[in-house]
């Protein structure tokens, strides 16, 4: 006996996928090109008012702050008998020369970095030599206080053994604002956080906002 053959069905299968495509293709050109709704506009036109700067974050190595660093205290110690550098390394390394009893003594102390939550960099000191000289380590950083000129912004601890830098209270010409944001010696890597307030730029964000308060008040007050 002859098999009977089924009904080929190829046909209801192709006009099935022809539609789901179709419908998707359908579905995608709503997507795309449906209109954005005018509040949607507004919000997000609107949304860096709500802010009087941005921020932004930049990365480089100890080579650059080691550089940028020593060139301020160059400056900061001009007209000035003090001298001292600053290392960084596998740490933070102040070399310089202090003035003790009379004379002035090689002094090296060795700083581990902390990064602070608002932006700021506490040095925590590690060891320190002075010489052939036998002092008390919070004795050495007392003469540090004392003797080393420093700018405002450093704050030298003797009670803590630390130095802490307010990063976050420097006075740049730029009114930028800075802080610390990773300060990473064995990977190399440094960042900061630099905010840069849109006045910097001339643009004043509460008069922008105050006319258009303006203009939508004059628009509400205008007879349909």
């Amino acid at each position: 006996m002859k098999k009977k053959h089924k009904p080929a069905n190829w046909k209801k299968r192709f006009i099935i996928l022809i539609t789901i495509n179709i419908v998707l293709i359908v579905l995608f050109a709503m997507f795309v090109y449906s209109p954005i709704p005018k509040t949607e506009l507004e919000e997000s036109s609107k949304e860096y008012k709500s802010e009087n700067s941005s921020e932004f974050i930049v990365r480089t190595t100890k080579q650059n702050v080691n550089n940028l660093v020593n060139a301020y205290i160059d400056k900061l110690l001009v007209n000035s008998k003090h001298d001292y550098t600053i290392n960084l390394e596998e740490d933070v390394q102040l070399l310089g020369e202090l003035p003790i009893f009379s004379t002035s003594v090689p002094v090296l102390i060795h700083f581990d970095p902390v990064v602070q939550d608002n932006g700021d960099l506490v040095l925590e000191q590690k060891s320190i030599s002075v010489g052939n000289l036998k002092l008390p380590n919070k004795k050495i950083m007392q003469y540090l206080k004392k003797y080393l000129p420093v700018p405002e912004w450093v704050i030298i601890q003797p009670d803590k053994e630390s130095v802490y830098v307010k990063v976050s209270e420097m006075n740049i010409k730029s009114n930028f604002e800075v802080g610390v944001q990773r300060f990473d010696l064995d990977d190399n890597v440094i960042a900061f956080r630099i905010k840069v307030p849109y006045e910097t730029l001339g643009i004043d964000v509460m008069d922008e906002l105050q006319e258009n308060e303006t203009k939508d008040n004059n628009q509400e007050s205008e007879p349909e």
